[in-house]
Formats: C-alpha cells, sequence, structure tokens
C-alpha cells in the first residue's frame, strides 16, 4: 500500500546538522504517533524514502523508510523523486525539494541566504535562491520555524503569508542522551569556569564579539569554550583577534555536548538573526542560563528565561557573563526558568503541528480514511 506522505530522505546521506536534526525528530515523534495510533493522523501513513547512499542512517528512523533509485543527492531529489512520487503528497524538511513537484510542503527553516548573504558561497546562494523561488511558487504550502522566519519568507516574495505555516521545534531530544564527560575531561574544564558558544565563522553567528568580549578584563578568569569545526587558524584567517582564554573543542558528539552544556556558566548565542535557535533552548533545557542577542526568533522562542545584550557590544556582553560567572544563585535561577520556558518545546508538538497544517491542505479528509 502505498503512503499517504512521503518525506524526502535526502538529509539521511549528510551529517548530522541542527536542519537534519530537525528532519530526524520529527520523523521518529510521527513513528511514536504512528505507533500509538493517534487520532490527530487521520488515518495518514508516511514513509521516508532515500537513495542508496542514505541506506546506513534510515536505519536510526523508526518511520517506514523505502529506497528507491535511481541516482543519489541533489539528482536523486530533483529527479527521482518526483518521477516516482505518485498521488501522496511530498513532505521536504531541510530547506529544499523537487522543483518539479507540486503536490509538496517544504520547510524552509529561515530566509538567512538572503538576510546575511556573505555568510555564504556565490554557490549556495544562487542555488537555495533559485529552489526556494520555484517551491514557494509550486508547493501547496511551506513550513517554518518561527513566526520571525515567517515574516521574512513572505517579505523576500516566496510566497504569501496564508501559505506559510509556523512549526516550532522540539528541544526534548538533549534529555534522550546521556551527558559524556570525554570532552571536559579533554579540555581540562572539570572546576573551570566557562562559556559555551559554537566555533562558527558565519558572518551571521556573530562569534567575533565574543572573542571581543572574553579580550577584556571583566572575563579574565573565565573560558571561552567554541564546539564545532571552526579552528583557531580558520578565525585568525578571518581576520579575528583569538584570546588567550579561547578553548577550540572542536566537534563533539551529541553526550559530550549535553556535558559542556551542563558544566557551562552560560551558553552565549550572539547571533544577528536566526530562525530558531536550538543551543540556546537545548542549554536552558539543561538547566544552563543562556545569553542571547534580542536579533531573529532568538525572543520569540527564549522568551523572558534567557539573558539578552547588544550584538554588537563587546562590552555588554562581557558584563553580562562576567555578572554570570559570579552569581550562583542567579544562574540557578535563570536554570530554572529556562527549563520550564524550553520544556514547552517538544517534538511530539511539532508532530502534531505539522499534522494540522496537512489538515487544512484536506479538510475533507476524515479520521481513519
Amino acid at each position: 500500500m502505498p503512503p499517504d506522505v512521503i518525506v524526502n530522505g535526502k538529509f539521511l546521506r549528510a551529517p548530522m546538522t541542527g536542519v537534519h536534526r530537525v528532519a530526524y525528530e520529527i520523523c521518529n515523534a510521527l513513528a511514536d504517533l504512528e505507533a500509538a495510533q493517534a487520532p490527530q493522523l487521520r488515518g495518514r501513513r508516511f514513509e521516508v524514502w532515500h537513495s542508496r547512499d542514505g541506506g546506513d542512517a534510515a536505519r536510526s528512523l523508526s518511520l517506514a523508510t523505502r529506497q528507491i533509485g535511481p541516482f543519489d543527492s541533489i539528482p536523486w531529489e530533483q529527479l527521482t523523486l518526483p518521477a516516482r512520487q505518485g498521488r501522496p503528497v511530498l513532505l521536504s524538511l531541510c530547506n529544499v525539494g523537487p522543483m518539479l513537484a507540486g503536490n509538496a510542503v517544504t520547510m524552509i527553516h529561515d530566509a538567512q541566504v538572503m538576510l546575511s548573504p556573505r555568510s555564504y558561497t556565490f554557490a549556495f546562494r544562487a542555488w537555495y535562491r533559485v529552489v526556494q523561488t520555484v517551491l514557494g511558487r509550486r508547493n501547496r504550502a511551506l513550513l517554518t520555524v518561527s513566526d520571525f522566519s515567517r515574516g521574512q519568507l513572505a517579505r523576500a516574495g516566496l510566497a504569501p503569508l496564508e501559505r506559510i505555516h509556523t512549526v516550532h521545534n522540539g528541544v526534548d531530544h538533549v534529555l534522550r542522551v546521556a551527558a559524556d564527560p570525554a570532552a571536559v575531561t579533554r579540555l581540562a574544564l572539570a572546576g573551570e569556569s566557562y562559556v559555551l558558544a559554537l566555533a562558527t565563522t558565519q558572518e551571521h553567528k556573530n562569534i567575533a564579539v565574543l572573542l571581543r568580549a572574553f579580550a577584556r578584563p571583566e572575563l579574565a578568569g573565565v573560558k571561552l569554550v567554541l564546539f564545532g569545526s571552526a579552528t583557531r587558524e580558520a578565525f585568525v584567517a578571518e581576520g579575528h583577534a583569538v584570546p588567550p582564554g579561547v578553548v577550540f573543542a572542536g566537534r563533539v558528539s551529541d553526550g559530550e555536548l549535553r556535558a559542556l552544556m551542563e558544566g557551562a556558566c552560560a551558553l552565549a548565542f550572539p547571533s544577528t538573526t536566526e530562525g530558531f535557535g536550538l543551543p540556546p533552548l537545548e542549554a536552558m533545557l539543561l538547566g544552563t542560563p543562556a545569553v542571547c542577542a534580542p536579533c531573529g526568533a532568538l525572543p520569540e522562542v527564549c522568551g523572558a528565561a534567557a539573558l539578552y545584550a547588544d550584538p554588537h557590544d563587546d562590552a555588554a556582553w562581557a558584563g553580562v557573563l562576567a555578572g554570570l560567572a559570579a552569581d550562583g544563585d542567579r544562574r540557578a535561577a535563570l536554570g530554572a526558568a529556562g527549563r520550564d520556558r524550553a520544556g514547552q518545546f517538544t517534538w511530539r508538538r511539532a508532530a502534531l503541528r505539522l499534522l494540522e497544517v496537512l489538515d487544512g491542505l484536506e479538510p475533507g479528509r476524515s479520521e481513519g480514511s
């Protein structure tokens, strides 16, 4: 029996990113709803279709999967999927989808390619702009991850506001992974006062303001730990001065990241624009305060449970972070508020919201049909 909704499984062939995590988690939340025979499914069957090179990762999904060919990568997504689709709705969750498919819904997470073009290569920008423009015109609906992104995508002309629907991310995946202290031990951080942040040179992630803040005397006794692929040399090559108290953790496992978050006095997230912002919410759910720039979707997502600092003011960042590092009571209070706020964002809720959108596209569908 063919599925009612085909999920574009191209994400299964690539290393895990924040966008890919959303696809994994929504698929598994839908599988949980299927197992519980949730009435909100209204009889829908979901199946993830993937190419040959996504077969290994497909085994990590609880949702039904199917390998189809021919081709891999972009040709598979743009040619094989629409050619084999048939009548089911095609759901793409990672910013792009087949341009030839009309009976389709695509999740476009943000408008960063348009808002911060210097964060991306010319080829990447050109491809996304072409594909997303076509999808906005041909798809039955677009999804995005925040009301902020919904407004940005509408203003960019991808689709009218009424055809763009917000499905907030979940964050409860961090509770399913046991903390692994390996990175804390390797970096000699046990008992140290440190702030955690992303290691990325993308312009809109704005790590430069943290580098300047940690060169200031207020943070002399606090380390800045950067996790991710960017190295000290990469920041220097971009013209940034890297203070001596900055530690590069490199790529870490989910368990290592949980341990780093739980040991930090704060997670710093100074992005000048953000479609959602998973890391601060992950830290908040683990009881670690988040300090963010008041930009993009960050105030919408983190609310009053996070602290905020001007994205261009290194003195403001130094003051807020130094104050948190020195005040355990305030960290505890913010940690409790953060847990409450982040606990509202679950993958089950995201999957149920997705089903609501699909119901709106098929108003005549009856329960169990």
